[in-house]
């Protein structure tokens, strides 16, 4: 810090000095040129008077006039002296003063009258800066007649110049000091201070201690560093955290799963390959924000578990580029690095057009494919136009994934859910070295249900591609082998749970995906109490007790179903009316298509028809958020609700189960459960009910907000540790691990098997 200030300092005194002196240089010069020219102007007055005079002395004679006139104007006005010549350049009359410096005769003088004109300059004249000036004198009769030479002393304006340059030094000298002082102030108020308080902080950070991070004040002036060490920061602390956490799990013979073992383990099961992930949703969208270009991080627990992984092996995303500025981030070959204040990993962006987007996303995938995994009671539509689009996007994927691996050895590929049903197939015909799984997070159904699609066959034999067909449950699991059994001639291993077709072995498991699970202090009931109340002033209402709802506006979701559950819980037990509140947050979703819109205005319709029938004063029992809400948004709703609802009609997992647990660092609050998720299957302890069912559903409200508190406790306590220990790491180090222990060699000697039967029966 001290070298930084005493460098800025030099700095500084250069910098002034070198303007001081070419400010003072520019002034000096204007000012001795207009000295210059004032003495010129007025020697030029004096030289043309004197002339006149002297002319009509030497037409009469009178030499005494002449020496009269002289000696009159001698030392005048810094004039040095006058001298009188004939034509022939003689003395006639000459100062004293001047007499003894022009000896010869100066050669302005000769100058003067061989051309009869007046003649000028500044000049030295035994070292003494004089200006001099010859003026010829005339007759009328004999023409020139001799000159008169006036001379002046300019020492005075060098004597002026000097005094200018010392006071300039003296300017200069005084700005310098002043200067540095107040940059010494600034450095230390303004750097130095910060400064040493960050240094404190990293410091606090580096060696364990209790670390306040320095204010925005501080870190103001250090903005471009502050982008970096916090991150860092940020990062050390993580680190420091997740390495306490292992300690202490090792010292009760326990084992967590966090993101840098996540990371640790599969580099070490990747054994040098490249890890290449395919979704349809990218992990970081850019779009337009104003004349700047944001980007953001969709609420994904597929991003949680995948990234740290793509950041350890240096590996690559390939989703569909939908943000409006994508195109303009990317380089000509549509890859960026990511994340962008830490790059790590290739997110490589595969461009659609409208036609090729609603037909693969919106219509076969989410009007075919959605509701006929989710037994929701919606038709599936399949159109021969959306599957068309659904091929040709999977092909796109497949190329685009080829030329990213290139000529890798061993790549190993993961593909995300249902929109790539045919991807596993056409990427293992071009690259059969590859080892591909695909994880489908939707439920699967049962074989009658899934022969409702024209195109089963060509599902089928798109996934078993894989190497390693990931499901959420078991019972999924048993339902996709039994629909591969109903539909294709394969050879199923029902013990080992694997599928052969085309001499090519897929192995069928069931991977529960989670949650990532923070180990942050449990925060206080007071300040839960709090907090909670701050939330119903926002919110403009008054209550004691709030349930939570977190969803897409889906419709398996089943939120009219709760609505009217808690209709019926208000009819039923009407001492909570004007006491109880639930707080439904609905993400709008996939508006473009038909049945979705329609569903977000039935959910609208029903909380306000329940609100107008029971609303009183501040009080309502619903409040519809139907908005999207940021990741510290929701866990806001739920800390302080006292019941979690999620009533889903059918889910392959549902998270929000899982959310609302690891946020409840308080042990305090009730989930309330479908029995037709995947959760259901893990998170016993919460009450589990049959959303169709709206009495038994409003019956759980009433035993969720009469619950004791140990039984609360002791529930919500077996929850979080089952959470705790299956979160979303776990889940990505099952999967990977799973994919990565696939022994591809077994196709092969397969394929030389057949090959040599074929030979011998030649």
């Amino acid at each position: 810090m001290r070298i930084l200030s005493l460098r800025l300092i030099v700095a500084l005194i250069l910098g002034i000095t070198l303007v001081s002196l070419a400010s003072s240089w520019y002034e000096v010069r204007a000012e001795n040129k207009a000295m210059r020219l004032d003495l010129e102007r007025k020697a030029l007055t004096l030289g043309e008077s004197l002339g006149n005079t002297a002319e009509s002395y030497q037409q009469t004679g009178n030499q005494s006039g002449l020496e009269q006139m002289s000696q009159q104007f001698t030392n005048r006005d810094h004039l040095l002296g006058i001298g009188i010549y004939s034509a022939g350049g003689s003395p006639e009359v000459v100062t004293r003063a001047l007499d003894a410096l022009l000896s010869p005769p100066p050669l302005l003088l000769r100058d003067a009258l061989a051309s009869n004109r007046t003649q000028s300059r500044f000049m030295l004249l035994h070292f003494k800066p004089v200006y001099m000036q010859a003026v010829p004198l005339h007759d009328t009769d004999r023409g020139v007649t001799g000159a008169i030479l006036v001379v002046h002393d300019a020492t005075y304006i060098r004597t002026e110049i000097l005094r200018t340059w010392g006071r300039t030094f003296v300017r200069m000298a005084l700005q310098v000091l002043v200067i540095v002082v107040i940059t010494i102030l600034i450095l230390r108020r303004n750097l130095a201070t910060p400064v040493a308080r960050v240094e404190q902080w990293m410091k606090a950070l580096r060696t364990g201690r209790q670390a306040i991070a320095p204010s925005d004040a501080d870190m103001d002036f250090l903005r471009p560093v502050a982008r970096e060490v916090a991150p860092l920061a940020e990062s050390l602390k993580r680190a420091r955290a997740s390495a306490e956490t292992e300690a202490r799990l090792r010292n009760i013979n326990e084992s967590l799963w966090t993101a840098e073992r996540l990371a640790d383990c599969v580099r070490s099961q990747l054994n040098g390959s490249n890890l290449f992930v395919v979704s349809n949703r990218e992990p970081y969208i850019h779009n337009r924000s104003g004349k700047e270009i944001a980007v953001t991080v969709p609420a994904s627990g597929v991003v949680t578990a995948i990234e740290p992984i793509l950041c350890a092996c240096n590996g690559t995303w390939v989703a569909h580029g939908s943000g409006d500025a994508d195109l303009e981030t990317v380089d000509v070959s549509s890859r960026l690095q990511v994340p962008p204040e830490e790059p790590r990993y290739t997110l490589r962006r595969v461009w659609l057009n409208t036609e090729q987007e609603d037909g693969y996303y919106y219509g076969f995938a989410n009007e075919g494919i959605w509701p006929l995994c989710h037994i929701a009671h919606t038709r599936p539509m399949f159109r021969t136009s959306d599957w068309e689009q659904y091929q040709i996007v999977n092909e796109k994927f497949a190329d685009a994934l080829v030329e990213e691996i290139g000529s890798e050895q061993h790549p190993v590929v993961l593909i995300q859910d249902y929109h790539f049903a045919l991807l596993p197939n056409m990427l293992k015909e071009q690259l059969p070295q590859a080892r591909i799984a695909i994880f489908w997070h939707i439920p699967w159904p049962n074989s009658e249900a899934f022969g409702i699609c024209p195109w089963r066959k060509e599902l089928l034999d798109g996934l078993l591609g894989a190497d390693l067909i990931g499901f959420q449950v078991q019972a999924d699991c048993n339902n996709f082998i039994d629909t591969v059994d109903h539909f294709l001639e394969a050879r199923i291993d029902r013990e080992h749970f694997s599928v052969s077709r085309h001499n090519h072995e897929s192995r069928v498991r069931p991977f529960p995906i989670s949650v990532k699970f923070e180990n942050d202090d449990v925060t206080p009931g007071r300040a839960i109490a709090e907090d909670r109340s701050l939330l119903l002033a926002e919110l403009g209402i008054e209550a004691t007790f709030l349930g939570v709802g977190v969803d897409r506006v889906d419709y398996t979701k089943g939120i009219v179903e709760r609505f009217q559950a808690v209709e019926t819980f208000l009819e039923t037990y009407p001492r909570y009316q004007e006491k109880f509140t639930f707080i439904q947050i609905g993400a709008p979703t996939r508006s473009r298509i038909k049945r979705y819109s329609e569903f977000q205005s039935e959910v609208t319709a029903e909380a306000e028809r329940i609100n107008s029938r029971f609303k009183r004063g501040n009080w309502k029992p619903i409040v519809f958020k139907n908005r999207q809400h940021n990741h510290w948004e929701v866990q806001r709703y739920y800390r302080v609700a006292h019941l979690c609802m999620v009533t889903s009609l059918h889910d392959g997992m549902n998270l929000v189960a899982k959310e609302f647990i690891a946020a409840r660092h308080d042990e305090r609050g009730v989930l309330i459960l479908s029995q037709f998720t995947g959760a259901a299957r893990e998170l016993q302890d919460a009450i589990l009910v049959n959303p169709y069912d709206i009495q038994a559903t409003s019956k759980a409200i009433t035993q969720a907000l009469e619950m004791s508190i140990e039984d609360m406790v002791d529930r919500m306590r077996h929850m979080r540790r089952y959470v705790k220990h299956h979160n979303v790491y776990r889940w990505a180090a099952d999967l990977v691990g799973e994919l990565c222990n696939v022994r591809l060699e077994t196709r092969d000697r397969e394929i030389s098997f057949s090959s040599k039967g074929v030979y011998g029966n030649d």
